[in-house]
């Protein structure tokens, strides 16, 4: 039999789950055949399950000796995961498991995000779950669909099919660190039409590669370039110097992720491409030289392709080149009652030029509703200006911070009996499902944590084995106290 790459890591088995999980595909909206695994799973234990059409799935489990009439808890982490990859990667999300790597103090993916960001919760709730000697109060394991694409799954569940009023979440990214509230957000869309006709002249592949990227709640306060952004403000230099027409421009995957990688084509007359290369080349490192120092592996660069076809004309690539430039992106507004907190965000996720139209996706960030839907009116007027229409989905409220937490209060002393010092207890931007349960069940008793991970929706994304440990200690404990 062929050895496990997690083999020996500890907590054993569930390395063995995230192992099992890793191994089949599971990126956001390809959610079946995990879920049908989970149901899979609970069949073979004898567990009584649920299963919605959107793939949810609740995993019951009857109190261990001794703590069969304490007040059930919710497992709760979401299934599916950031599919990004390397260029170089040859794997196909829809049908691959990932080529997991450890060097016995990380975890990671070869040349593709690890989906750590949830699969550590998934793994944890199944090794619980199996286990005849771990003592827990009665559990309602809750595996969610869809969370990284506007915690869709999450929206979807009718909580009528749960009974508990504390819920564990285990989607947070530093050990050390409980979250009590968090942000509420939307998916929103700008939809430019776009006119084209036959084009002449000389064909330009523009590039900006190589930016950091990340996660567009927990990292949009860091400082990271967004390619789309930067790829706009070129252009927009680029038509001031010299006229040319936009055959596309797209880049970025996911509307939670920093972009990393902008594409785009233009079209110059043949006569002045020699100009425009060098136009390209003069404002892409002076854009460079702009850019935060971090950004130290970020690359902007040309070359010349074979021009045929159809490009936009004159005035849709003033305007697309427009909109993408007076679009807001980044931080908004920073708290006034948390030191260090971001209260309002949007990032610009997702560019495309298809089906006759240049479309923007953005996920827009804020723990106060009235700021929140002030930004959404601002990209509805900007889009307005261009002639784009706006769209919404996967809207969430904010988690709001509760006075009062059993939970959290547990959570606390434990933590401080287990490490010898505090625990952080914070709220966070980045967007999580509890906001959404403590919606639908009133007097939800709410907290997140997590172990360490590093550079999440990212190929660089990492799990810490010795974190993963601890904290899979830490759950027990902390189970074994409610």
């Amino acid at each position: 039999m062929e050895k496990r790459v997690l083999e020996g890591i500890q907590p054993e088995r569930a390395m063995y789950y995230f192992e099992e999980l890793c191994a089949i595909p599971h990126g956001s909206t390809n959610t079946k055949q995990v879920s049908d695994w989970l149901v899979g799973f609970a069949k073979a234990h004898g567990l009584r399950y649920y299963q919605d059409g959107a793939n949810n799935v609740v995993i019951y489990k009857a109190g261990s000796k001794g703590y069969e009439h304490h007040p059930s808890v919710i497992l709760q982490g979401h299934m599916d995961m950031v599919a990004e990859k390397t260029k170089e990667s040859p794997i196909d999300f829809t049908k691959d498991g990932l080529d997991l790597r450890t060097d016995g103090e990380n975890i990671w993916a070869n040349g593709t995000t690890l989906g750590g960001d949830d699969g550590i919760a998934v793994a944890y709730a199944l090794a619980i779950l199996e286990s005849d000697s771990i003592p827990h109060p009665p559990l309602e394991c809750v595996f969610t669909v869809d969370e990284e694409i506007g915690m869709l799954g999450a929206a979807a569940l009718d909580t009528s099919v749960l009974q508990s009023k504390i819920l564990i979440n285990c989607d947070s990214e530093d050990e050390g660190i409980l979250t009590v509230s968090c942000a509420g957000g939307a998916t929103s869309g700008l939809h430019l039409p776009v006119k084209s006709d036959k084009a002449e002249g000389k064909g330009i592949h523009i590039y900006v590669d190589g930016l950091q990227g990340g996660h567009s709640g927990a990292e949009i306060n860091k400082g990271r370039a967004n390619s789309n952004k930067v790829m706009g403000e070129l252009l927009q230099r680029l038509l001031r110097t010299l006229p040319y027409r936009l055959v596309y421009v797209r880049g970025g995957q996911k509307d939670n992720a920093i972009p990393r990688y902008t594409m785009a084509k233009v079209i110059v007359a043949e006569n002045r491409l020699d100009d425009a290369l060098a136009a390209i080349k003069k404002i892409g490192d002076e854009l460079l030289g702009t850019l935060p120092a971090q950004e130290t592996g970020a690359k902007i660069y040309c070359e010349s392709c074979v021009c045929r076809g159809h490009a936009m004309t004159i005035a849709s690539t003033r305007a697309a080149i427009g909109l993408l430039t007076d679009v807001p992106n980044g931080v908004q507004a920073m708290s006034k009652d948390i030191d260090g907190l971001v209260q309002t965000s949007l990032n610009l996720g997702i560019l495309k030029t298809e089906g006759g139209e240049v479309s923007m996706t953005f996920s827009v960030r804020s723990s106060v509703n009235t700021e929140k839907l002030a930004l959404i009116e601002t990209l509805k007027q900007t889009g307005e200006k261009y002639g784009a229409s706006y769209t919404e989905s996967g809207a969430y409220p904010a988690w709001e911070y509760q006075k009062e937490s059993h939970l959290r209060d547990v959570m606390v002393r434990t933590f401080e009996r287990m490490y010898g010092r505090e625990p952080v207890v914070e709220a966070i931007h980045a967007g999580l499902e509890c906001g959404l349960f403590s919606g639908k069940i009133k007097g939800l008793d709410c907290v997140s944590f997590g172990p360490d991970m590093k550079d999440i929706h990212t190929t660089r994304e990492q799990l810490n084995v010795a974190s993963a440990a601890r904290t899979w200690d830490y759950l027990l404990a902390v189970l074994e106290q409610l």
